[in-house]
């Protein structure tokens, strides 16, 4: 794919778009509305009866413009969980499910199809998920705060709950139920106590009550410290009985409000949270504790393995230390949740060697939809990538074909519950996501939480034709800048497997200069390592041997300097400027080349971009075309800085037929930015 010419390609006439304006609340649910009253011509219809049932028929009477669909409960079908199968024969279609939100998934199945313009003459397909738990973490804050969102603040309006309700509720379910995600957890995992008040538990009862309708429960992230804080208890020790008393009376008091309750996500013994590790007790014993207390409600816990302390060991290897040595201790209504990577939502890292390490534990992966590290929601980056690189990855725990996606998803570890969570883009912002781009990595984690096997190329295909248009002139074109920019955004930021390198703080610009900062593993030269030598983390056996917790024969592959794959080179080892690459240049110069490849493609996006203008209405070209030069800019700022600085080491020239920096390191080094309405 060469995106030099796509453009060329397909763009000969540009004239300005005539399309009213949209401001991209729908987002990629812009269907036709039948103009009949739905009394009076019924699209679909069901002899079973339910209020998930009614959403169903709604939606279809509403937008559905082919033959006539009938929905069917079959509880002969429940080996599909909430899935479905649909039929026709050219005259009807049928969609059978177990359950009610089955049907509702299948209606919405047939909406995506219709927007497609597939043909449904003879359809027949069968859908089961890929996942039982699919959900969203939503880092909110009970004060309307978003740690590390950047859509605005939050929707769910705390103070005016439960007697204002606002209909973005019902909305955020609907968009969620249209690709299948069914759970969502509401509040920040830095949790306030405060979530588990009366008061409060009576608002989250309110949203679930909206949410049901829709198939999706309600979860929360609580504070490990909430008996002692809230119920006086004299602490929070896991094994003390009156805390535990507390946590079964807690849980008694939310299943009464709410029925169908979830579970909790807990953070705890990580940056400051408070655990069990404070009474002596290990995460397994703070765990069981609480979902002792679920137990009798089939509710689960979902336990985080980001886990890290000041050490003098290697960061990324705290979670599989931590974790590894308490295999088979949780109680079955446990899940540990893990990041994709072992330091945190890098722009690129290789997968969490925890997966795959608990052979005896149920494990779930957590994603970022949420852009901390890929330039918040000014930069274009489609991240179905960066999930199928992690999910597809193959951990050979249980020899080849050991991906992490059938590690989890049940295949080769079978478990009482499957889960995959991913951090919220969300937030009250018009369009939702900040970015209209963004809006589709929301959607593609729904995609591949319901089916892991789609390709991102499918998935980014489906998103542009709901969300823009189905012209092949607009869908091409965008669709390869989709698929290219997360790698576009790795090589501006951090190619060749440097990490970590951002301001200190907000995450958001370069500082590969952070040298001080409350502990040296939030500091940018602690993962860097740049010296007059070379550049890169030594995770070998003569270094941090990070390699070792990888199975064979990755720790070899990894731990190699000549098969460890050149993307992850810098995370593993510490290379000479000189090193020779596989394609001739040195070190030095291919990091050179990399930033300016990085540079040079999202100009590349904007001519793209650019000569879009016909396909789509003018509000939400100018919005991206905006966008797209914030990106340009801050790609600029990215390749100048970190060039500028690394050659201070290198001591060598950056090679003259790249662009040369406009900025002056020193320059660079004084920008400070605001970015406090982020928090």
């Amino acid at each position: 794919m060469n995106l030099k010419y796509i453009y060329c390609l397909f763009f000969m006439v540009v004239l300005p778009s005539i399309l009213p304006a949209e401001d991209g609340s729908q987002l990629w649910l812009r269907y036709p509305t039948n103009r009949n009253n739905i009394q009076t011509e019924q699209k679909a219809t069901s002899e079973q009866s339910g209020v998930t049932i009614s959403v169903a028929l709604k939606e279809l009477n509403l937008h559905w413009t082919g033959q006539r669909v009938e929905l069917r409960i079959d509880k002969k079908l429940k080996a599909l969980k909430d899935g479905y199968e649909i039929k026709g024969n050219g005259q009807l279609i049928t969609v059978t499910s177990a359950q009610e939100v089955g049907l509702l998934y299948g209606a919405f199945h047939l909406l995506r199809l219709q927007a497609a313009k597939a043909n449904l003459s003879d359809i027949n397909l069968t859908e089961k998920p890929s996942f039982d738990i699919r959900i969203l973490n939503h880092w909110d804050n009970l004060d309307g705060t978003i740690e590390r969102g950047y859509a605005g603040y939050s929707l769910w309006k705390w103070d005016e709950l439960p007697n204002t309700v606002s209909p973005r509720y019902e909305e955020y379910a609907r968009a969620n139920a249209s690709i299948g995600i069914n759970a969502t957890v509401l509040n920040n995992v830095n949790a306030s106590p405060d979530i588990l008040k009366g008061e409060y538990l009576n608002k989250v009862k309110t949203l679930a009550d909206i949410f049901r309708l829709y198939g999706l429960k309600v979860y929360l992230s609580v504070n490990f410290s909430s008996p002692k804080i809230l119920g006086g208890t004299k602490d929070a020790d896991p094994l003390n009985p009156e805390v535990k008393q507390w946590w079964a009376n807690k849980v008694k008091e939310i299943y009464k409000l709410i029925p169908d309750f979830g579970g909790f996500l807990i953070k705890a013994n990580s940056e400051g949270q408070p655990g069990p590790q404070d009474y002596g007790r290990t995460h397994a014993d703070g765990a069981n504790m609480i979902a002792d207390a679920l137990k009798p409600y089939n509710g689960i816990v979902m336990w985080r393995a980001f886990v890290y302390s000041p050490s003098d060991d290697d960061r990324a290897k705290q979670a599989y230390l931590e974790f590894v040595p308490l295999d088979g201790q949780f109680h079955d209504n446990v899940i540990i949740q893990i990041k994709n990577g072992p330091i945190d939502f890098q722009p690129r890292e290789p997968f969490n060697p925890l997966f795959g390490a608990l052979r005896k534990t149920p494990e779930m992966i957590e994603f970022q939809i949420t852009q901390e590290y890929l330039g918040f929601s000014n930069h274009l980056a489609y991240l179905a990538p960066l999930f199928k690189e992690t999910l597809d990855s193959d951990t050979y725990s249980d020899g080849a074909g050991s991906t992490i996606a059938k590690l989890t998803d049940g295949t080769l570890r079978p478990a009482k519950v499957t889960a995959i969570s991913a951090v919220a883009n969300i937030g009250e912002d018009t369009n939702w996501c900040g970015h209209h781009f963004a809006q589709s990595n929301w959607y593609a984690f729904g995609r591949l939480a319901w089916n892991h096997q789609l390709s991102s190329e499918e998935i980014a295909d489906e998103w542009i034709r709901m969300t823009f248009t189905d012209d092949k002139n607009f869908v091409t074109p965008v669709k390869e800048m989709m698929l290219t920019s997360r790698e576009t955004v790795v090589d501006y930021m951090m190619p060749l497997g440097i990490h970590h390198i951002f301001a200190e703080g907000h995450h958001y610009g370069p500082q590969p200069w952070l040298s001080e900062a409350g502990r040296k593993d939030w500091t940018s030269v602690y993962y860097h390592n740049a010296d007059n030598t070379g550049i890169g983390f030594d995770r070998t056996e003569t270094g941090s041997n990070a390699v070792s917790q990888y199975f064979s024969p990755l720790n070899k592959i990894y731990g190699n300097i000549e098969t460890c794959p050149e993307n992850l080179l810098l995370w593993f080892h510490h290379v000479p400027w000189n090193y020779q690459m596989k394609n001739g240049k040195t070190l030095w110069d291919e990091l050179c080349y990399k930033y300016d490849t990085g540079v040079k493609t999202v100009r590349e996006y904007q001519k793209i971009w650019d000569q879009t203008e016909p396909y789509i209405d003018t509000q939400r070209f100018r919005e991206v075309q905006s966008k797209l030069k914030i990106q340009a800019r801050d790609a600029v700022w990215w390749k100048d800085a970190c060039l500028l600085y690394f050659q201070t080491f290198s001591k060598q020239p950056i090679p003259y037929d790249i662009e040369r920096p406009v900025h002056e390191l020193d320059d660079l080094k004084k920008i400070k930015l605001d970015m406090k309405h982020h928090n």
